[in-house]
This record gives structure tokens, C-alpha cells and sequence, in this order.
């Protein structure tokens, strides 16, 4: 009987698990992100602490996924997970929302060394080359970050960081 309870808690973590997790970056899951995003906004609230939040874009995943196929495009986002993996402290929240968005959840973290943060990467990650068959890639990433207010809603944080991400794609399409 105790195996029995013992192997139905094991599945019970295996399913909340696979409940919150991307199938194919294995980095948290839009649903998992939303759980700490809320668990952000009330640290800020309650201890006014510095947290960022940043929205990430791989840049021209669809020209990518047209001239190598999508293969060569789940290849990037699994590079990209591994690389915010690498990149973040354990304490970050790194997630995949769905198609080439990531966002990240930086605790404790003022704007400023976020944004630091944040290039290291960007620059770290855009200057190497991603092999998928006989191709290699040359990827880079656009970000949008913001500052977690106290009192901000969750809708006010992703609205000011996708604003963000918005300018960013836009200065860099002007750079070309």
C-alpha cells in the first residue's frame, strides 16, 4: 500500500511537471509563467524588491522555417531555451509562450543590470552559428524590457514589455 501512495505522488509531480513545462524547449510554459508573474507582483507589492521582466523574439524564425525547413526552426527556439538555460541564474524564470516568444522573469534584479544582462546574452547567443543539417544559421533575438512596478497588473508589465519588444524589432529593421 505505501508503494502504491509512494509511485501516485511520483506521477502526481510527473503530471504537475508536464503540465507546466514546453515540450520542446523543456523551459517553463506560458501557464507556469503566469503562476510567477503573479508571485512577482506581490513580492514587489509587499517588499518593493527590483524585478524585471523582459519579452524575448527570435528575428526572422519564419524565414528560417521557409528556406531549412521547420526542423532548422525548432532547432533555434531549443538553442535559444538551452542558451537562457546557460545564460540566467536558477532563481530567473525563463519561458516559452508559444511559437519563437520567450519572456523572462528576472527576480531581484534592478533595470539597469537586467538590461546588461540581457545584451550579454543577446550578443553571446547572436554571435554563434546554429547547425542544422548542412546549414548554418546566423540567429538574432529582439527583447522588450521593463521594470515590475508595485501595483502593477500583469496585463500593465507584458503591455510595457511587448511595447518595448515592438521598438527594439523596429530600430533593428531600420539598422538593415
Amino acid at each position: 500500500m505505501l508503494r502504491e501512495v509512494d509511485a501516485l505522488r511520483g506521477r502526481i509531480v510527473e503530471l504537475e511537471q508536464m503540465a507546466d513545462t514546453d515540450p520542446m524547449t523543456a523551459l517553463s510554459n506560458r501557464r507556469a509563467l503566469d503562476r510567477e508573474m503573479v508571485r512577482a507582483l506581490a513580492t514587489v507589492d509587499r517588499h518593493d524588491m527590483p524585478y524585471a521582466f523582459a519579452l524575448l523574439d527570435v528575428d526572422a524564425l519564419k524565414r528560417i522555417n521557409d528556406g531549412h525547413g521547420h526542423l532548422a526552426g525548432d532547432m533555434v527556439l531549443r538553442r535559444l531555451a538551452i542558451g537562457l538555460r546557460d545564460s540566467f541564474r536558477r532563481t530567473d524564470v525563463a519561458a516559452r509562450l508559444g511559437g519563437d516568444e520567450f519572456a523572462l522573469i528576472l527576480p531581484r534584479v534592478s533595470l539597469d543590470e537586467a538590461q546588461a544582462r540581457l545584451a550579454r546574452f543577446m550578443a553571446d547567443f547572436s554571435g554563434r552559428d546554429i547547425v542544422s543539417g548542412s546549414a548554418r544559421l546566423r540567429v538574432s533575438v529582439s527583447a522588450g524590457l521593463t521594470e515590475i512596478l508595485p501595483r502593477d497588473t500583469m496585463a500593465q508589465v507584458i503591455s510595457r514589455a511587448d511595447a518595448a519588444l515592438y521598438q527594439a524589432k523596429a530600430a533593428q529593421r531600420s539598422a538593415r
